[in-house]
């Protein structure tokens, strides 16, 4: 998946040469990634205190469906891609002298970006979000044992 799913997405083809830093920063981008998709863990777990009467039924049915349709907010998840996209954009700016002042509204920024804000909140959209809530209902799935 990360090779030949996400890398492809924000990086050209090539070979520059740089092995050793390039295997730093993947590791780095797998630990962050691991990091924010675990915090589903802490995530089920608060919205399960806040209603365990509409989960306990699910989670004793192991109905995996049951649960993600549950622990999805589609509103959020919406609200979560454009921040996604709007932090990509204002602090992952590649700045210059040339720079000119204004330019942070929608595509003008993004050939100034250094990964395209809108490949990032594809990224969430289509792995982050989705392999947070697998982990979600992993752990309410174990959540009564």
């Amino acid at each position: 998946m990360y090779f030949n799913e996400l890398l492809p997405l924000f990086t050209a083809d090539g070979d520059d040469g740089n092995y050793a830093e390039t295997v730093a920063l993947d590791f780095a981008c797998l630990q962050a990634l691991s990091r924010r998709i675990h915090c589903g863990k802490y995530v089920a777990e608060v919205k399960f205190k806040d209603a365990p009467q509409d989960y306990s039924p699910p989670i004793r049915a192991k109905d995996t469906n049951a649960l993600m349709n549950l622990l999805t907010f589609t509103a959020v998840e919406e609200k979560v891609k454009k921040r996604v996209e709007k932090k990509a954009r204002i602090f992952g700016q590649n700045v210059t002298l040339e720079d000119s002042v204004g330019k942070q509204d929608g595509d003008a920024c993004d050939s100034h970006c250094k990964v395209d804000p809108k490949v990032l909140s594809k990224l969430y959209d289509l792995w982050v979000m989705p392999l947070t809530k697998d982990v979600e209902v992993e752990y309410l799935l174990r959540h009564l044992d």
